[in-house]
C-alpha cells in the first residue's frame, strides 16, 4: 500500500519552526506588525516565503523592501548556525527506513541545503529532495507532493506524507494520499492548533522512534480492511 514515504523538511526532519517563527514575530514587530506564534502556525507554517511575505503585505498593508527579505534570510542562516538541530531519531530513521522516501519542501533550495547541511542530514537526503521552488503553486496546493511523487515514479496513493504543518495536510489530502502529522517540534509542543476538516491527518505521532513499526501496522491495516 505504500510505495513512497514523502517528508516535510521543517518541522518534521530539522526543529527549524519555532526558531523561523520566533524570528519573523520579532522582526515584523520592528515594522509595527504585531503577531505571535499562535498566529504564524496558523496562517504561514508550511508555505513558502514568498507566499508568507506576500500575505503580511496584503492582510497588514505593509510595505516589505527587499532588504527586509534579505536581511531576515540571513540572520535566520546565521541563528541556525548555533541552534538548528534534526530532530531526535531522524538521521537512524533516515538511514535505515526500508521504503523509498524523498524531502518535498517550502523552504528554498538555498536555505534547505544549509539547513541540512548544518544538521548533518545532507549526505543523506541527496538528491532525493524537491522545493516549492520547482512547481507552480506552493501548498496547502496538491502540485509540490504530486511533482515529487511523479519524480520518484510512485502513484500518489501509495505515497505516505509526513507533515507538522495544516498547510502540508491540506495539499496532502488535495493530492489524495494518506498523510500523517508530526507534532514531536518544538513549535507545537505547547499549542496545537485546531484542525479543520481538510487538514485532518490519518495518525498523530510525536517520535520517529518506532516510526518504521508504524508504517508497517498502517500496511497491515489497510491490507485488513480491503481484504
Amino acid at each position: 500500500m505504500i510505495d513512497l514515504v514523502i517528508f516535510d523538511c521543517d518541522g518534521v526532519l530539522i526543529d527549524s519552526e519555532i526558531i523561523s517563527a520566533r524570528m519573523l514575530v520579532a522582526e515584523l514587530a520592528l515594522l509595527g506588525v504585531q503577531i505571535d506564534l499562535a498566529y504564524v502556525a496558523r496562517y504561514f507554517l508550511g508555505r513558502s516565503y514568498p507566499t508568507v511575505m506576500a500575505t503580511i503585505r496584503q492582510d497588514f498593508g505593509v510595505k516589505l523592501s527587499p532588504e527586509f527579505e534579505e536581511t531576515y534570510r540571513r540572520r535566520l542562516l546565521a541563528i541556525f548556525e548555533r541552534e538548528l538541530k534534526a530532530i531526535p531519531h531522524v538521521e537512524t530513521l533516515l538511514r535505515d527506513l526500508a521504503w523509498p522516501w524523498c524531502v518535498a519542501t517550502s523552504s528554498s533550495p538555498v536555505r534547505v541545503a544549509q539547513s541540512l547541511k548544518i544538521t548533518g542530514l545532507q549526505h543523506l537526503v541527496g538528491d532525493r529532495l524537491f522545493t516549492a521552488s520547482e512547481v507552480t503553486n506552493g501548498k496547502p496546493a496538491p502540485d509540490l507532493f504530486l511533482y515529487a511523487a511523479h519524480k520518484m515514479g510512485v502513484a500518489p496513493a501509495r505515497c505516505l506524507i509526513v507533515e507538522d504543518s495544516l498547510n502540508g495536510i491540506k495539499a496532502a489530502r488535495a493530492a489524495g494520499m494518506p498523510v500523517w502529522r508530526f507534532t514531536g517540534g518544538s513549535h507545537l509542543q505547547d499549542d496545537l492548533p485546531d484542525e479543520p476538516e481538510d487538514a485532518r491527518p490519518d495518525l498523530r505521532f510525536a517520535s520517529f522512534s518506532d516510526f518504521p513499526q508504524r508504517v508497517a501496522d498502517f500496511i497491515a491495516r489497510e491490507k485488513d480492511s480491503t481484504a
